[in-house]
């Protein structure tokens, strides 16, 4: 049986707390230093199977600025991350966009979809 202790900052509120999992044969076993139920619930998952949320840019033809901000609409799996902006290297979206609007639905096959995170009118020609 291998016990292990692992420290986290937990990142889902402000307060930050600092929290310590106790970790039997990979299964978090115990978690303290956490104020509320969420932080046990992050540790868990950080641990267990880290996600991160994925910011970027994509290009855009005809549009008022060259790049359109876009985030992912939940989390991703944190190893394919890099992998997900590398995919969005390659997109090219149309204006005009409206922010919300999917610029990528379920990138690599992860279930979650790609938005833009504003909106994009057309250039004008004036």
């Amino acid at each position: 049986m291998s016990v292990d202790k692992r420290v986290l900052t937990c990142i889902v509120c402000p307060r930050g707390c600092e929290m310590t999992a106790t970790i039997t044969d990979g299964v978090v076993t115990d978690v303290v230093g956490n104020s509320c139920p969420r932080g046990k619930k992050y540790a868990a998952e950080e641990i267990t199977a880290p996600k991160r949320m994925l910011t970027s840019t994509v290009r855009v033809k005809n549009g008022a600025l060259a790049l359109v901000p876009v985030v992912s609409k939940t989390s991703l799996p944190k190893e394919k991350v890099l992998a997900c902006a590398e995919a969005l290297r390659k997109v090219i979206v149309e204006a005009p966009i409206a922010e919300g609007q999917v610029i990528c639905p379920n990138i690599l096959g992860l279930g979650v979809d790609i938005v833009a995170s504003r909106s994009m009118p057309v250039v004008s020609d004036k």
